[in-house]
Parts: structure tokens; sequence; C-alpha cells
């Protein structure tokens, strides 16, 4: 600490001081320090005060408006002695080992007076002796565990399947209802993601044209063949397989947009369970989306809000800040959430529920949903995949409190296909039998998803809104509010042309912290959307709703009709 002991202790007397006047403030927490020639020091942030070692940062938020100006001279750092082990004592704060039993805080208090009559008599390293109190071990009748040296570690961790690299196998299993037989929710471990997973999905896999990476492609979805006679020389065809590599990127995109929806939502079914609130499950399901794709603005990151909607709710809810949902055993929730890399949308959902008793209800839906992928196809008409979907899903009923409902197909909801940017690129999938005879083309890309309902088949827009996006084709039209003029800005250069939600608007980076930092975040901002919304530069999106009291259900799949085959890029062990 220098020399000029006067001065430091009448430093150290202001730290104490604001300690303790931030004391009921302050969040008691424990971590372990090892590392050779460990250097503690405390330095100030823009809100935290930190105990660094090393890499490590260990910390405690308090307000820093009322931190003296004199600390900020002081130098605060203190050298330890090689692997020794050791508690750091600060205001009752204690650092301990994990494998130590804790003992009593020390009051510093009760030791500073003494402290100080002393001091004049003290050199620096027994100053430093009485702030790094040596522990006295405690006789435990369990043997206390050994460190694990660094390459123990690695071997234990690659054992486990928790770090870069390790194989793992997976073993957890998902609580809702009716996902894939012998499907874990920590299925990626086995791809050498961790779990939870915190890897972005690009340091696992490879481009398919990228031999010299040490590292397998991104996994190809579920192949199937094109349907139609016409068809039949396609899987075969030398010029057609030619064709497709010359689009290899595209599909490279389509599959890394595909495993960061599956690693997201696999992880999501260990989370979402009965007493979550709705707008923690969309938080954390979209704070890992953006971890996985590594969001970088408009060339990566989410699709689209999170659709959380529940029971006779079919489409578009996602809570506004502020609404405390919670989800019940007894509700059925549609989980719908997207992933896009460069503008190719990942647009995939299933159904949350965990009653046994609406089982049929979910399964009518998930076998439409197949059935209208096997049906889809190059040169299939749009009207014969929706009599497909129609025939299967009609065909099941589902016993509700003694009543029996026969399920109907949401007659007024559609699948699409999707563009780059444009999550609606203008064919609509029925999923009844209708009169559209368009026809499906190469290489367009499809999202198949089908809804079913105990209510009456046709949803009207209800409730709170939640989504907007611009309108692809938006008019350019004067604006003359100043508020609209500056949203406006901020939705083209955050979500361009892809949908949003006001929860989005509101957090501290508007919606991308790639783009807006920690400088984002919208204020007063309903007027302007509303007249954005006026003059038809936003669309917005209300929840789509049956009539109350019955339950409806989704499931959705993206496929890409290659020339050879179509491959459905979403699908996955759990549906």
């Amino acid at each position: 600490f220098g020399s000029d002991f006067g001065g430091f202790i009448k430093s150290f007397n202001l730290v104490m001081q604001q300690i303790h006047a931030i004391e009921g403030q302050m969040q008691t927490f424990e971590s372990r320090l090892h590392s050779l020639d460990l250097m503690g020091n405390f330095f100030e942030s823009d809100s935290k005060v930190l105990f660094q070692d090393g890499d490590d940062n260990h910390g405690f938020s308090y307000r820093q408006e009322n931190v003296p100006e004199d600390l900020e001279d002081i130098d605060k750092s203190f050298d330890v002695e090689e692997n020794e082990d050791f508690t750091f004592f600060l205001g009752g704060f204690d650092f301990l080992d994990e494998d130590e039993e804790e003992d009593e805080e020390y009051d510093i208090d009760a030791d500073i007076h003494e402290l100080l009559e002393e001091i004049s008599d003290l050199d620096n390293e027994t100053f430093i002796d009485r702030l790094l109190k040596k522990k006295n071990k405690k006789k435990k009748k369990k043997k206390k565990k050994k460190k694990k040296s660094p390459s123990a570690a690695a071997a234990s961790t690659a054992a486990s399947g928790s770090g870069p690299g390790a194989n793992g196998t997976p073993s957890k299993i998902a609580e809702c209802r009716l996902l894939g037989e012998g499907s874990f929710t920590d299925y990626y471990v086995a791809h050498g993601q961790t779990e939870p997973p915190s890897i972005p999905v690009v340091d696992l896999f490879r481009s398919s044209d990228d031999t010299s990476a040490q590292l397998p492609p991104f996994p190809t979805g579920e192949i199937q063949e094109h349907p139609l006679d016409s068809n039949s020389h396609r899987l075969t065809s030398a010029e057609l397989r030619h064709d497709e590599r010359l689009s290899s990127s595209l599909y490279d995109q389509l599959r890394h947009a595909s495993e960061v929806h599956r690693q997201v939502r696999h992880h999501a079914q260990s989370f979402v369970r009965p007493g979550i609130k709705l707008v923690d499950m969309c938080t954390r399901l979209e704070n890992l989306n953006r971890q996985l794709v590594q969001e970088d603005g408009l060339r990566r990151g989410i699709g689209f809000p999170t659709g959380c909607s529940l029971n006779h709710v079919a489409a578009h809810y996602t809570p506004n800040n502020g609404d405390d949902t919670v989800l019940q055993y007894d509700d059925v929730m549609k989980v719908d959430f997207g992933t896009q890399i460069d503008g190719r949308i990942i647009d995939s959902a299933w159904t949350v529920a965990f009653n046994p008793r609406y089982d049929p209800l979910l399964e009518a839906v998930k076998e439409a949903t197949d059935a209208g992928i096997r049906a889809a196809g190059i040169d299939v008409r749009l009207c014969d995949v929706g009599e497909a979907i129609q025939e299967v899903m009609e065909s099941y009923e589902v016993e509700l409190d003694g009543k029996t409902f026969p399920v109907k197909c949401i007659r007024n909801l559609n699948g699409h296909s999707i563009g780059p940017y444009q999550i609606h690129a203008g064919k609509s999938v029925p999923i009844v039998k209708s009169s559209d005879e368009t026809k499906m083309e190469e290489n367009e890309i499809f999202a198949i998803e089908t809804f079913g309902t105990t209510g009456r088949g046709y949803i009207v827009e209800d409730l709170e809104c939640s989504h907007y996006m611009k309108n692809f084709h938006a008019p350019h039209v004067p604006l003359r509010l100043s508020g609209a003029k500056k949203l406006l800005a901020h939705v083209n250069k955050t979500f361009g042309t892809l949908a949003f939600c006001r929860r989005w608007l509101e957090r501290e980076d508007g919606g991308s912290f790639a783009v807006n930092g920690n400088k984002g975040k919208q204020e007063k901002y309903l007027g302007a959307l509303k007249n954005l919304c006026d003059v038809g530069i936003v669309q917005p999106y209300p929840p789509l709703v049956d009539v109350k009291g019955c339950y409806t259900a989704q499931y959705e799949h993206t496929l890409v009709l290659r020339p050879t085959c179509k491959e459905i890029l979403s699908r996955g062990d759990d549906y």
C-alpha cells in the first residue's frame, strides 16, 4: 500500500463508511479463488466494484454516486502466497473455498480500533496479514476433496460433455407431453455443447464447403422424396445434384439457423413447466437464442418474437412488460419462435401440455403437420396439401370433462412461404381443402404449420397487441411527428422487415446489443408506434383467438424444396 500509512488509513476509513452505508443493499456471495501468484484487486466499473482474480471477476452491485472521490487514487492491491488457501474479509464479506465449512463472518468493526492503534508499528507485510486472515483448518468427518489439476478437470469436462468439443451422453427428459420417444433436452451435449448451452453453434459445426475446419458440417434435416410421378427422376439426377451444390451456401445458412433453433428449444423444454411466468420464459429463451446464434443485428439473430399463446389463443401472443401470466398445469401453450441467418428464417413451433387429457388434440395436430409435410413438394398444388392436412386432423376427437369434441382445423390460419427477411413471402399453404391451385416451386422455403381446435375452427383478432412488423413493401409516407421518425429509424436499423415486439423496444439495447449497445431503449414510444401503424408503415399483429373456453394446438416445421429432394430443416428428435 506504499509507505504513507496515515493516508491509507484515512482512505480505508472512507471505504468502511461507504460499505456500512450500503450494507443493507449488498448480497453475500462466495467465490473460490485459485491460481498461482494470485493478484486480487479492487477496481471501479460503471456499475460494480469487483474483486478480481486473473480473468475471473467476482463482484457485488451497489449505487456508485456516493463513492468518495478520495477512493479513486488509492492503490488497492496485494499479493498472495502461492497456492495458499485463505479467506479475504472486508466488512463481513468472506470468500470461501467451496470445500470448506462457512465460519462466522468477520466483524471488522470489532477489530478496526485495535488495527488503528497498532498501525504505526506495522510494515506492509504485517498489515496485509490483517486483511488476509489465515483460516484455522477444522477437522471434518468427511475427507476433504482434493483440488483437480487442470488436466484432470479437462478430462472430467470431456467425460460429462460440458465443454467445447466434448461429446457427452444426453440424459435429461422433458416433462411436457408428446415429445419424441427417446428425446432428451440435453441432446446437444453429444455435439460438444455445454449444459446449459453457451457455445455459439458456429463453433461446433462448419459449412459444407469448409474442409479445413476440424468440425462436422451443420446437421442436415430430414430428407424426403418429392411426391408425384413427375419427380421420380430427381433423386438420381446428376444435373440436379450439381444445381444443389451451387446453392450450398443457402442450405448452410438454413441448417445453421435450424441447429440453433433445435438447441434453444430443447433447452427450453427443460425449464418450461407449470409455475413459470411467461415473460420470464420468453426472456430466457430469447437470450439463449441470441447467444447461440451470436446475435449481430440484421445479419444474425431472432426471427420474430416468441409466441406463447395459451388455450383458446391460437397465435401472436407474447407477454408485454407488466404481464404476469403464469403457466398452469391445465394450460395448452403453443411455443413458436424463429432464428435467422442473413435473413434466412427458420420458423418452427410445438405445443406444450402437461395434462394427458389433451394428448388426442396434440396428436391430431402433430400428425396433420406431418401429413402436410409428406404432401408438399415441387409442382404440388397448395390445395392438395390443405386437403391432406384436413383429412388427418378431423379424424380425431378429444374428450374433456365428459364431453367429446371433434378436432377441427382453424380454417383461416395457414402455412406460408418464407423469403429473405420476409416471414410471409406471398404463398399461403391452407390447412383445409381449397381451390388454390398455385404450385410449389424448386428451392422455395415453406413453413408447414397446422392449427387444431376444440372450438369453432375460426379465429379473430383480440386482446392487447404485442407483435409488430414493418411492411415489406411499406409506402413512403411523410411523417410529421418527430417521435415517429425516431422510432422508424430505430426499427429500420434494428429489425428491418423482421417482426418485433414491445418488450424488445423496452430492453436497454432496444432489441439488439450489436446495433445499439445499451443505448437503444425506447421511451414513451406508444404514440409514435400507433402513428406508424395508422399510416401503413408498420403492421400490428394482435393475438388470434378462437371461442373462449376451447383449446387450440399447433405444430410447425420449415422445409426447403431442394432440386433432388425436400429437406425438413427444423426436424428434431422432439417433434
